[in-house]
């Protein structure tokens, strides 16, 4: 699938059914806008597939916002990026027709921090999410208020990750959910991956939102 270069960020656009969601894939640390698209089949068969490339350029990586060092983030930059991928996910959903049809945001380690700030800094915007090896994105600053009545999130995190800890998605889980979101929390005993059992409770997951 060829990737476009328009509305702001290079991605790629798969059409779904009318009765499907429409997934928002963000991938990882170094990864494409193709990198997702297989899981994102995987996850619901015939939903929208809206897969854009990370814009920040870290040593030949694409990634989502900067960071300082390895576990720091630069979080003036994860503001600043959430908002531009917030207009971009905007502008796509006009221009693919998804109409009512709200999206659900699926991250993968760096994709989820910047999805999690998608729901933080830009509530309503998403109908939910699924986490996966997922931070708290403006780790100790304060995220503010923010209404998230109405939004699902599934998270993943493993006990023996030593790139998130595994207190970094209680931390995100608890923002969550102290702001109104139904958080679905999936602890395993695995590192900084994305299980099969793991993936298959996130299909059960997205397959009951309404």
């Amino acid at each position: 699938m060829e990737a476009r270069e328009d509305l702001g960020l290079v991605h790629v656009y798969e059409p779904g059914r009318e009765d499907a969601p429409a997934l928002l894939l963000l991938h990882g640390t170094g990864a494409d806008e193709h990198d997702l698209l297989g899981l994102g089949r995987a996850l619901h068969p015939g939903a929208a597939l809206l897969s854009p490339r990370g814009p920040v350029d870290e040593r030949g990586a694409n990634r989502w916002f900067r960071r300082l060092r390895e576990g720091v983030f630069d979080v003036d930059d994860v503001v600043e990026r959430a908002g531009e991928l917030a207009g971009f996910a905007g502008r796509a959903a006009q221009a693919y027709g998804l109409g009512p049809r709200r999206l659900v945001a699926v991250g993968f380690s760096n994709g989820a921090n910047i999805a999690a700030a998608l729901l933080l800094l830009h509530p309503g915007l998403l109908r939910g999410a699924a986490l996966f090896a997922s931070a708290a994105p403006l780790q100790g600053r304060d995220p503010g208020p923010a209404d998230l009545s109405g939004t699902d999130v599934f998270m993943a995190a493993g006990a023996a990750d030593t790139v998130t800890p595994l207190d970094q998605a209680r931390l995100l889980a608890g923002q969550l959910g102290d702001r109104g979101a139904r958080v679905v929390v999936h602890e395993h005993p695995g590192g900084h991956t994305l299980p099969p059992a793991v993936a298959g409770a996130a299909a059960e997951w997205l397959a009951g939102l309404r």
